[in-house]
Order: structure tokens, then sequence, then C-alpha cells
């Protein structure tokens, strides 16, 4: 894999303090147990870069590295704050979803470092458009509070279309969160085991953090979804894919 061909063609912005990538799925952003990762190509090329988030392999869409540890400094803390905003896209073929919704569950880890609700999840109890458990069914051990919210964009016949808001930003979060709750992402390795989609309909599509170098001090970042995630096993979801999503605010 070429990291210049690479870099050029998923270019989203660059400036002397970042670089954003509109990420294809099936390549890692940096990690030891993955043969090749963006931040492993760029060292191999003689380019020093430092991840500002993750997404997972499986994900495509918006990746933010920087190039010095002062920018990196100044964009992580917005992570860990909270003050940044991020929206996925993704799709699933499970049918029944409201128009919006929260998604109110801890993560806890596993057996094998898997992610997993901290609760049985015959206790997960809807009220209205909101998931939760009751903090008496929360297992025993180190869990972690996590919020995801969504807003549906499109109940197709091929699938449903959703913007998602990760408002905490635990490992495999959405996935994790829609699967428990009877929606797995189409394609998810981790939760769709029917082999009938090429990929992980998952999509870093938006972010936005303040960047105090810039002229109007902030970085308001779209990755536009390949045709690639809008074909479930080769039938596209949507006619129009920027109509629909012109139309979200």
């Amino acid at each position: 894999m070429d990291w210049t061909e690479l870099r050029a063609s998923c270019l989203v912005d660059e400036d002397a303090a970042v670089l954003a990538l509109n990420k294809p799925a099936g390549i890692s952003v940096t990690g030891e147990r993955h043969d090749t990762d963006l931040v492993e190509l760029a060292a191999a090329a003689g380019e020093r870069l430092y991840p500002v988030h993750r997404i997972d392999k499986a994900t495509s869409g918006l990746v933010l590295l920087a190039k010095d540890l002062t920018a990196h400094g100044t964009l992580t803390r917005q992570f860990a704050k909270r003050t940044a905003t991020k929206t996925y896209l993704a799709i699933t073929t499970a049918t029944g979803l409201p128009d919006r919704g929260t998604i109110e569950l801890p993560l806890s880890v596993g057996r094998k470092n898997r992610v997993r609700i901290a609760a049985p999840r015959e206790r997960i109890t809807r009220t209205g458009d909101t998931w939760s458990v009751a903090e008496a069914d929360i297992l025993a051990g180190k869990n972690y509070p996590s919020r995801t919210e969504f807003e549906v964009l499109l109940h197709g016949d091929a699938g449903t279309v959703l913007a998602v808001r990760p408002i905490t930003g635990r490992r495999h979060q959405i996935r994790v969160h829609l699967a428990w709750i009877g929606f797995p992402i189409a394609g998810d390795p981790l939760f769709d085991r029917s082999g009938a989609f090429p990929r992980t309909h998952l999509h870093s599509w938006r972010l936005g953090l303040d960047a105090p170098w810039r002229s109007r001090e902030r970085l308001d970042l779209e990755a536009t979804p390949g045709a690639d995630f809008w074909a479930l096993a080769g039938t596209p979801v949507t006619a129009d894919p920027e109509a629909l999503l012109a139309a979200f605010s």
C-alpha cells in the first residue's frame, strides 16, 4: 500500500498542524496488533503523525492526525472533556427503530477483551425512546457509563440509515450499543454473522473541534461516504445519498 497515493486520495483537510483523512474500511489507524496502519505507513514514508482519535479498522470515514505534539495535546483534551462533536452514519437491516433515540447503557470488558454491556441483556429496558438498565442490574466490576444518541435519516426497504452521536467515546461503543438493543450494524464482524455484506456499514461522518491556530478557530470536518457504504450486498439503500445527507442539519 502506497502512503502517498492513499494520502492524496483520502485527503479531507490539511494545514501545518493537522491532517484529516477519509479512511477506507479495512485499514487500521494505529495499533501493534495490525499488520498495516495509517501511522505506520506514514512513518515508513518519512512522515510523523500522531492520532488525535481512533476509529475501528472496520469503520470508514474521518480520522484526524496531528503533525506535532502541541496540536495533538490541544485536540485530544477536547475528546477527553467531550467537547469534540462527532457524528457517524450507520446502516442496520433490522426494523422498528424510532425516529430518534438514546442508548444509555454502561460498557465493560468481558472475556478475550471483548466490549459488552455491563448488565444481562434481558435486563435492558426501553422507556419511550431511551434504552437503559437499572443500577441494581449492573454487573459487579469495572464499568463505564456510556451514552449514544441517534436519529433515523431513512427507513428504507433495504435498510435503515442512522446519524449517530456517541456522547461518550468508548471502544466499540456504537457497535455494541446498537447490537445489544437488537439493531446490529450491517456487516459488523462482531455481531452480524450472516456473511451477506462485504464491509461494516459504519462511517465517521462529521467532526467538530476548536482549533485556536486557525483564523476561524474551528475545525468543522465532513467525510463523504463512498459508494460501498450505501450498497447493501449490491442493493443501494438510497437512490440519492447526497440529498439524504443534505437534509440533515
